[in-house]
């Protein structure tokens, strides 16, 4: 199971949204935060300027790729604050566009990436093609794009936090346990087959550690005991069963590990403040047609 995927796959909702722009000096746009979003810009051509509140002026070349975590409010501008403009007419050319997350399930993974990713040019051949693919696309449309470009913006989500995790070189949070063989495993493990009745012996002996070391390695790594974050993902994909399937809460339950659909149900209750039917009903109007074919199930 690529843990990655798994990660995006639950916390994704909606569709993902670009456009291309020309810009032309002198200029100024400013972007407001867009909650439970992350936020992208690729520099096409020219040059530009990012300007948030607090912080150093970031020079942005062509070819560079920036995600926005949080979506947080920002400007791009021809120049920085208090440099000389850009000459007339200089021309700029720029991707811009956002992912929706659900905020209420953000993975751990994604909630410790750094609030601002700039990946220069020179890194990654995938992530320019990915790059290049998406802007002949938004340039020319032609058959088929309106299906090519959400899949396109999702390609480059992945590529974007593919080449950050590459090239991160931290030696805490969830870069790090990706790399630690042993953290990683038992990742894997919960993750591939949620619904086994794993213990924490159980899963120290899937990663090949005893159960004491196991405990404090994982938790050290990850933030929360094993089982902690096991209870936590199986309701996060309970989650989104109720909200992508039709299927049972039964069915659902056993799924995700739970011995009765009571047993989810309360389960579910202490996390999400409701039972498993009121949040299937409460997505009517969120998620138009797919939202009221679930209801009908439930």
């Amino acid at each position: 199971m690529d843990i990655l995927s798994d990660v995006i796959a639950v916390t994704r909702t909606g569709q993902p949204v670009s456009y291309k722009h020309t810009w032309r000096a002198p200029w100024r746009q400013q972007f407001d935060e867009v909650p439970g979003a992350a936020g992208f810009h690729v520099i096409l051509q020219g040059t530009c300027w990012l300007a948030r509140p607090g912080r150093p002026a970031l020079e942005l070349r062509q070819g560079d790729v920036l995600l926005l975590s949080r979506a947080q409010r920002h400007t791009l501008t021809d120049h920085p604050p208090g440099g000389e403009p850009q000459p007339t007419g200089s021309q700029t050319v720029s991707l811009c566009g956002a992912y929706e997350l659900d905020p209420a399930r953000a993975h751990p993974l994604l909630l410790t990436l750094p609030d601002t990713i700039h990946l220069p040019a020179r890194l990654g051949i995938d992530l320019r093609l990915a790059v290049d693919l998406l802007s002949a696309e938004l340039t020319d449309p032609g058959l088929g794009s309106a299906a090519l470009v959400p899949a396109l913006l999702e390609s480059l989500f992945v590529y974007i936090l593919r080449t950050w995790f590459d090239t991160d070189d931290s030696t805490a949070g969830w870069t790090a346990a990706l790399r630690d063989p042993v953290v990683a495993d038992a990742l894997h493990a919960m993750h591939e087959h949620p619904a086994h009745p794993w213990t924490v012996a159980k899963l120290a002996a899937e990663a090949g550690l005893s159960r004491a070391p196991f405990a404090r390695r994982f938790t050290a790594a990850v933030g929360q005991p094993p089982l902690t974050y096991l209870t936590w993902w199986r309701l996060t994909v309970a989650s989104r069963l109720l909200r992508e399937t039709s299927q049972p809460l039964a069915v659902i339950a056993g799924e995700v590990g739970y011995l009765s659909e009571f047993a989810l149900g309360a389960a579910f209750k202490r996390q999400f403040g409701m039972p498993p039917g009121k949040y299937r009903r409460a997505l009517v109007g969120k998620f138009p047609g797919e939202a009221e074919r679930l209801v009908e199930t439930t």
